[in-house]
């Protein structure tokens, strides 16, 4: 017995300093998620597509550049000029005008400000009025106009920098899963960055120098960011700590209810205060160690989609074909490939207003009505848009049309908010692990993998270590839980160590 007390002393001393680091600045977690910084809307809104607008077609605007094929195309605009958003090779689309086939130079630059500057401060169209009528469609320099547009607002902050994000890096983490994206910081106290997706009109993060210094800190006590150097090694090295925690709280509950209890002093505090925070402490190390190791040994994050290849003739659209065949105003328009035709997939204008919503808060998204039109007779597709996402799966896990598939709209234990995209489709599989599928049919892209295996692991992380079993009382019940907890920890090794050295002594 005596040499199992001199093994707990002994490990004790060995994971008190990565505890209190861990226990430190879990206590800062809840605070970190309460001061996000201030954005005015992190969604944006459907635009009527109006074909006047579309003087020239998108295979003409092609072969004027000499361009025969592409990847995707899709309208978007910036204040009231139109332009094809055209991605003609991996890496940055070429900006073609709809007025007159010219190439919008440094297009995605200037539209990554664009967009950045409405979710940050609302609307930024300079007439107030986000409509195609507002100015005179037959503007000659709509190249220029929309340049100006970005570059000269008239109101709002000023833009300090624009980057291009390929990679994740010490700001702009794995974790929030969209890439490439750009960098958008703007020139103001705060020094406010919004990283925004061109390719899909999507708020991605935001990021100012308060919220920067917590997420260093924490970066650094937390998650080890110091390791980083190693690379997957650093995820070795925690879960060998993790897990020597683990195996410490075991033997000091053992202890506990081996030896004799002392009648009072600090020896007895510290004997009641570890039992007490024993069970938290075995649930955040063994949830912790096992994240750690599922991160040592899983796949790398990276973003996966299925490439599609167009000829430029293929990109011819008749509008008033398409109205009459989705009965509704079109607001997005896509071409997609399925099972060797192709298909105008589009989105669809709703009846009435919806009001955008912040998707990380509120956990849910719908999305529009997509409707799924033949290019060759503008039939309407059937259920098209789960058998595009059959389709998709099919193709990105290499696997025949899975036997079921289910819509997903809101965040679950399963899919949760560290996955980022809404709506996607589930696709589940039979066999080892049941795997499932969840892609996304606006972007083409794998949106998560999962099997039994990675469920269970993401559970346990998810409740054990941040405290969702008390979701019952909402987020303030659950950080009021986190931060007593780790407080807890804190006293717990505090107070042992003043043992120690009073023993050493």
């Amino acid at each position: 017995m005596k040499k199992i007390y001199k093994l707990h002393r002994s490990l004790s001393i060995i994971i008190a300093f990565p505890v209190l680091l861990w226990a430190s600045s879990g206590f800062m977690h809840p605070l970190m998620t309460n001061i996000r910084p201030a954005v005015a809307t992190q969604g944006w809104p459907l635009l009527p597509v109006d074909p006047l607008r579309l003087r020239v077609s998108l295979p003409e605007a092609l072969r004027r550049h000499r361009l025969d094929s592409f990847l995707s195309a899709r309208l978007i605009h910036i204040d009231t000029n139109w332009f094809y958003q055209v991605q003609v090779r991996a890496g940055e689309p070429v900006y073609l005008s709809c007025t007159n086939g010219n190439v919008l130079t440094a297009g995605d630059w200037l539209y990554a400000q664009y967009l950045a500057r409405y979710f940050l401060e609302g609307d930024v169209s300079r007439s107030g009025v986000r409509t195609a009528a507002a100015v005179d469609a037959s503007a000659p320099d709509c190249c220029g106009d929309a340049t100006e547009c970005v570059l000269n607002p008239g109101r709002g902050a000023k833009v300090a920098n624009v980057s291009s994000v390929k990679a994740y890096d010490k700001e702009y983490k794995s974790i929030n899963r969209l890439l490439p994206v750009y960098r958008v910081s703007f020139a103001r106290a705060d020094g406010i960055r919004i990283y925004v997706e061109t390719t899909q009109d999507r708020f991605s993060f935001a990021m100012d120098n308060r919220r920067a210094v917590f997420d260093e800190v924490f970066r650094l006590l937390h998650t080890w960011g110091w390791l980083d150097v190693m690379g997957r090694w650093k995820d070795v090295v925690i879960f060998l700590v993790a897990g020597l925690a683990f195996c410490t709280v075991l033997l000091g509950v053992f202890l506990f209810f081996w030896l004799r209890t002392p009648r009072a002093g600090v020896r007895r505090l510290h004997r009641y205060t570890a039992v007490v925070a024993a069970l938290f402490t075995l649930f955040w190390s063994f949830s912790g160690a096992w994240q750690a190791l599922s991160e040592a040994t899983g796949p790398e994050e990276k973003v996966v989609g299925v490439e599609q290849r167009f000829g430029a003739d293929e990109g011819v659209v008749d509008f008033s074909r398409l109205g009459s065949a989705v009965g509704g105003q079109v607001g997005d328009l896509r071409l997609v490939k399925m099972e060797g035709r192709n298909y105008w997939r589009v989105s669809l204008m709703p009846e009435r207003a919806v009001g955008v919503k912040d998707l990380m808060k509120d956990g849910k998204a719908s999305g529009p009505k997509v409707v799924y039109v033949g290019t060759a007779d503008y039939s309407v597709l059937p259920d098209g848009d789960r058998r595009y996402g059959a389709f998709l799966a099919g193709v990105l896990s290499g696997k025949p049309t899975p036997p079921d598939m289910k819509k997903v709209v809101a965040f679950n234990d399963e899919y949760n908010f560290t996955d980022k995209r809404l709506p996607v489709w589930r696709a589940s599989y039979p066999g080892a692990g049941h795997p499932r599928w969840y892609v996304e049919t606006c972007s083409g892209q794998l949106a998560a993998r999962m099997d039994d295996g990675a469920y269970a692991e993401g559970w346990s992380f998810s409740v054990f270590h941040k405290h969702h079993f008390m979701d019952w009382g909402g987020k303030t019940v659950r950080d009021a839980s986190t931060m007593f907890w780790a407080v807890i920890q804190v006293l717990m090794v505090g107070i042992g160590l003043i043992l120690y050295f009073r023993f050493r002594k």
